[in-house]
């Protein structure tokens, strides 16, 4: 077991894996070609056979070394659950399941360190970005009841309704089209419409959207301060392991001295 056990926690072993993670996800996008699949699919589908093959063989060994603790970790997990989505019957009502297969990409978010960090770094940001989302939603309601009202009217495609209006501001929101599309038409009958429109923007596109990148800039810097944090102490316990050594071998060396004279 403990031979298993250096085997898939080598460096050589994790290296391995990701080739074939890389290799699997070439072949599920070559699969999705109609000459590639004409020529070459027999082949492929038996790469692809084989590839799951052994990331089952792989998950079942980290099973068999890790026992319980295996389901503490929520990476092997994630793992597990990507893995499984592909062994089940991809037939009838369940053929949609044949497109989840590529979801086997994502083991190189558990795989790969610094992707690791980002993805821990964005789910610690969510409880954050939560209060954001709401936030954002309030400046929304308050806008899409505002411009109904104002601009209902004239504009039924764009703001007839509170939802046609959420819609018409979200697209503003994103700056697709928000000028020619939304705002100089608007602004044809009513001139000073640019003093609802240029606040929103300013409100959401430049301030609360940049609020996301912040929080989650924010996450990253401790994940990244909490790993260097654990090194150094981890770095200090072996100092004072090694300090607690060379004082027991100086006590040792005085011993045997004083048992000499």
């Amino acid at each position: 077991m403990d031979t298993l056990k250096d085997l898939i926690e080598s460096r050589r072993f994790e290296l391995a894996i990701t080739v074939l993670i890389l290799l699997n996800a070439i072949t599920l996008g070559l699969e999705t070609s109609p000459s590639v699949m004409a020529a070459y699919g027999g082949l492929l589908l038996i790469a692809d056979r084989v590839i799951l093959a052994v990331f089952v063989l792989e998950l079942a060994a980290r099973i068999a070394v890790y026992r319980g603790s295996f389901f503490r970790d929520p990476w092997r997990i994630f793992d597990l659950v990507v893995v499984g989505v592909a062994l089940l019957p991809a037939t009838g009502s369940l053929s949609v399941l044949r497109a989840l297969r590529i979801l086997r990409v994502l083991r190189l978010i558990s795989i790969v360190p610094s992707l690791k960090r980002v993805v821990t770094g964005f789910i610690t940001a969510l409880p954050g970005m939560g209060s954001i989302v709401l936030l954002l939603g309030l400046v929304f309601y308050v806008f899409a009841v505002m411009a109904t009202k104002l601009y209902g009217a004239q504009f039924p495609d764009l703001f007839g309704d509170l939802g046609e209006s959420l819609f018409t501001l979200f697209q503003v929101m994103t700056l697709e089209g928000w000028s020619d599309g939304v705002v100089r038409p608007v602004m044809e009958v009513h001139p000073y419409a640019w003093l609802f429109f240029i606040p929103f923007i300013v409100a959401t596109s430049f301030t609360v959207l940049n609020l996301f990148i912040g929080v989650i800039v924010s996450a990253m810097e401790e994940e990244h301060e909490a790993e260097v944090s654990a090194e150094r102490q981890a770095l200090q316990a072996d100092q004072d392991s090694i300090l607690a050594e060379l004082k027991a071998l100086r006590e040792e060396v005085r011993e045997l001295g004083r048992q000499r004279g």
